[in-house]
C-alpha cells in the first residue's frame, strides 16, 4: 500500500473531534476509563498523534468540561429577560440536561476546578456567573442577596445533581480530578475577564467569602422543617 493511501485512510484530527470522542468515552467508562492511548485505539490513530492538537489527559478533562458546558451560556443568555424564577428554572433544567444525559461525565463539572478560585461549579465560568448576578440584581436583588442566592442555587444544582448522576452509574468520588500539587489549575479564564464581567468584578470581595457552613446548616434546617411539616396533622 502507497504511502498516499496510507494517509487517506487515516483519521483527520482535530482537537474538536478529539474531545467529542474523549466525552464518547468517558459517557462509556467514566473518567477513569480515559486515556491517550484508549483515544486513539477509539479513533482509529496512535496515540501520539493526539499530542499535536490536545497536551495530554488533563487537556482532554479541560475540553470535555469546556464541551459539556459550551451551551449553557447560550441559554443563560437567552432566558436573561425572563422573570428571575423562570430564569432560574429555565437555567436549573439545562444544567440537569447535561447531567442525565452525561452522568458518567458530569461529576467532572464539580472536580474540576473553575475559571477562578472563588467561582462554584456547575456556573463554572465567569461570564455564566456575571448573568447569574445581572439578572438577579436587575430584579431587586440586594449585592448580598444576590451572592447568596448564586451560592445556594450552586448548592442546590450540585447536590441534587450529583446524586441523580450517581443513581444512573457516576463515580462522584472524585475521579477525574486535576492531581499533582493540590494548586488549582484553571481552565484558561482568570482575571484578564474580568474586564468584561462587571458585577463580577464589583462583587469579587462577597464572592471570595467562605459561608459555606452557614449555608450547609440552612439547607440542613430547610430540609427538617419541611420534614415536620409533612408529619403535622
Amino acid at each position: 500500500m502507497s504511502r498516499q493511501t496510507d494517509r487517506a485512510m487515516t483519521p483527520r484530527l482535530s482537537r474538536a473531534g478529539i474531545v467529542d470522542a474523549a466525552l464518547d468515552l468517558v459517557d462509556r467508562s467514566g473518567p477513569a476509563g480515559l486515556s491517550m492511548r484508549a483515544l486513539g485505539n477509539h479513533l482509529g490513530v496512535e496515540a501520539m498523534s493526539l499530542y499535536r492538537h490536545v497536551h495530554g489527559k488533563e487537556d482532554l478533562l479541560e475540553g470535555v468540561v469546556d464541551l459539556l458546558t459550551s451551551e449553557l451560556t447560550e441559554v443563560m443568555e437567552r432566558e436573561a429577560e425572563e422573570h428571575w424564577q423562570t430564569f432560574l428554572q429555565n437555567v436549573a433544567h439545562a444544567v440537569r440536561e447535561i447531567a442525565i444525559t452525561h452522568p458518567l461525565a458530569f461529576p467532572l463539572i464539580a472536580t474540576r476546578h473553575p475559571a477562578a478560585p472563588w467561582l462554584r461549579p456547575p456556573l463554572r465560568s465567569i461570564e455564566a456567573v456575571d448573568i447569574l448576578l445581572r439578572v438577579l440584581l436587575a430584579h431587586g436583588f440586594s449585592d448580598e442577596q444576590a451572592v447568596r442566592a448564586y451560592r445556594g442555587f450552586s448548592s442546590f444544582l450540585l447536590g441534587q445533581l450529583l446524586l441523580e448522576a450517581a443513581v444512573r452509574g457516576a463515580d462522584v468520588g472524585g475521579a477525574g480530578a486535576a492531581s499533582g500539587t493540590g494548586e488549582p489549575s484553571f481552565s484558561g479564564q482568570g482575571e484578564d475577564d474580568l474586564d468584561d464581567a462587571p458585577q463580577v468584578r464589583r462583587l469579587r470581595p462577597l464572592l471570595s467569602e467562605d459561608h459555606s457552613k452557614e449555608e450547609f446548616e440552612t439547607a440542613l434546617e430547610v430540609l427538617l422543617d419541611r420534614l415536620e411539616a409533612e408529619l403535622s396533622p
